[in-house]
């Protein structure tokens, strides 16, 4: 087994840059040299996010692709929800000196290959040594329009609206705890769609500029948690949300595998993140073919209510809060 520190850093970058293909498009100039080069033709999104191993992900409960893929499927879901569209990611890897070339490798190759599924390019970035790994992905996209679609847009009267399942990605983790608990590892197998759910999300990045052409006042993409965001929106905006639990959508097989674990499925659809689906406050009459609308946006905030009351400790990730996950 050749390991990272073995193989060295250059020929590494250069195994890498190979793997990501050159430009086209708006990219004028791709990885392999000192920064890329963009061609703009309207104004630029930037978005950055951060997975590090043992707090975001686990090798023993992903593949390196899945891991690759879900570092970028979360950086571009916040393009998505400013109303734009993605053109390419620069990707900071850190990484200790043991790591097996292989699985980096394949990584990077998850990388790559959701960053060409959503029909861009990665640009380049950096490799370091680091105590554990770590992913950064910096997403960079173009408004679809001239306008993008902020936080703080929520009008009393809007209806609130999401652009697919929620809850899939926390119940795949719970269903990887429990297992790693002691509890029926048969349960993983029975919904491994939901695992599949928290191993490797798949929104569908063409929701956010549907929903800004569709007139969204506010969006932002379900990642902490659907109350976390609903508590963002309602502060940016100083209106009061209020959500109907039991009309948000959930994937096929979360209330059995809730019943399973001894588990309020409501929880997973409130307090579980990473889903990234998006949230949005439009005008009732503007709501996106295939959108659900789960709320309404009332005057008197900011305030957050889950069917008229108040939500009280509920609350979605926390980055510096302890976690099990590890």
């Amino acid at each position: 087994m050749t390991t990272v520190g073995e193989i060295g850093e250059r020929a590494l970058i250069a195994r890498m840059t190979a793997a990501a293909g050159r430009g086209g498009g708006d990219v004028v100039i791709g990885a392999g040299d000192d920064a890329a080069v963009l061609r703009a033709a309207g104004p630029v999104v930037v978005s950055t996010d951060t997975a590090v191993a043992g707090r975001h992900f686990r090798f023993d409960w992903s593949t390196p692709e899945q891991i690759g893929a879900r570092a970028v499927v979360a950086a571009a879901a916040d393009i998505s929800a400013m109303g734009g569209v993605l053109t390419g990611v620069v990707v900071s890897l850190g990484c200790p000196a043991h790591t097996p070339v292989d699985q980096l490798l394949a990584v990077n190759a998850g990388l790559v290959g959701q960053t060409h599924r959503y029909g861009a390019r990665v640009l380049g970035g950096d490799l370091v040594s680091a105590p554990a790994m770590i992913l950064t992905v910096t997403a960079i996209g173009m408004l679809d329009g001239d306008e993008a679609v902020t936080l703080s847009g929520a009008r009393p009267g809007d209806v609130l609206a999401v652009s697919g399942p929620l809850g899939g990605a926390a119940a795949g983790l719970a269903l990887l705890s429990a297992a790693a608990t002691g509890a029926d590892p048969v349960l993983t197998q029975r919904y491994s769609s939901l695992v599949t759910r928290f191993a490797l999300p798949q929104p569908d990045p063409q929701q956010g500029p549907l929903a800004a052409r569709a007139g969204a006042h506010a969006m932002t993409d379900v990642s902490d948690a659907l109350i976390e965001e609903l508590i963002t929106m309602s502060t940016a905006g100083g209106a009061v949300l209020d959500v109907d639990v039991a009309a948000v959508p959930r994937p096929a097989g979360l209330a059995a595998a809730a019943a399973a674990l001894g588990v309020d499925p409501d929880r997973w659809v409130l307090t579980g993140g990473e889903d990234h689906e998006l949230l949005a406050a439009l005008d009732p009459a503007a709501v996106p073919d295939g959108w659900t609308v789960i709320g309404r946006v009332r005057a008197g905030g900011p305030a957050v209510l889950a069917d008229g009351r108040p939500i009280g400790d509920l609350h979605g990730w926390q980055s510096f809060t302890p976690t099990d996950f590890a």
